[in-house]
């Protein structure tokens, strides 16, 4: 397949749309060509030029007036008239952008990817046009600083790697804002879980305790417990970020195959 796309997802404020916008400018630089897809239909304000656009199809704010729904009744309702609408998006990427690699960018309401199975039917319409698609899910770094947060945050990530079946990456996003940025830049940001366990049980008691190793250990299974960091001041970690992500895609699989491993000593040699 010569077709790619990133779901990108992740809680609301986590910096999808900034994401979206960087990652298409680093595309400009490295002359490759990126279409960005904004599937928020209460999006109000980003700074890519989106190539398709729920919003010409439904907006929230109008499902709200019409219906009377609140934001996220109005938002779950826009999603649906899409999924019942294929032909409309069919039509959008296939007919415009069926080669090209696509940047999508989801809305941040976690029900979406936790127990609704909209973007599993949108996922599964791209993969029957022919693409490969990758979920890269943003979590902000403040996440690392708070154990219960990190740990609500990764579990959220599970949730939606369990519904929407992909291949994933998980991104540690603001990674610039971070006090001690130079220890977070890694290649990748792996907490070690028995910290953040004996943290977590310092404010917990009894029955807390056994849910708290619970909850370490489920995220410890599934290997979620690795992020890669984003810190959109240094192009460096985009660039690691994105190669990481092709080969998750088997992006330029007419290339050779890169090792993983490979990586790790770019990011070194480019600290040094």
């Amino acid at each position: 397949s010569n077709k790619f796309a990133q779901l990108v997802i992740g809680p609301a404020g986590s910096g999808k749309s900034t994401y979206c916008t960087a990652l298409q400018n680093h595309c400009l630089t490295i002359k490759r060509s990126v279409h960005v897809v904004n599937l928020d239909p209460a999006a109000e304000v980003f700074k890519y030029k989106p190539s398709v656009d729920i919003r010409d199809l439904i907006s929230l704010e109008d499902v709200m007036e019409e219906m009377e729904y609140g934001p996220n009744g109005g938002l779950i309702f826009c999603m649906e008239y899409l999924v019942e609408n294929f032909d409309w998006f069919e039509e959008q990427i296939v007919g415009s952008y069926g080669e090209d690699y696509l940047l999508i960018d989801c809305p941040g309401q976690i029900e979406l990817y936790i127990h609704l199975p909209i973007l599993k039917r949108i996922v599964d319409k791209l993969q029957k046009w022919g693409y490969n698609v990758c979920a890269v899910c943003l979590l902000d770094s403040v996440f690392i600083k708070n154990p219960s947060r990190f740990i609500s945050g990764s579990l959220s990530c599970l949730a939606a790697m369990m519904q929407l079946v992909l291949p994933h990456i998980n991104v540690l996003t603001k990674c610039d804002l971070l006090p001690d940025k130079k220890n977070t830049l890694e290649k990748f940001f792996s907490p070690t879980m028995k910290n953040v366990l004996d943290n977590l049980n310092k404010n917990s008691v009894g029955k807390f305790k056994e849910l708290n190793e619970a909850m370490i250990r489920v995220l410890t299974e599934y290997s979620l417990t690795s992020f890669v960091p984003l810190d959109l001041t240094n192009t460096d970690t985009i660039e690691v970020l994105l190669a990481r992500i092709d080969h998750t895609l088997q992006y330029g699989e007419g290339l050779e195959p890169k090792d993983p491993d490979s990586f790790d000593t770019r990011l070194d040699e480019k600290k040094k």
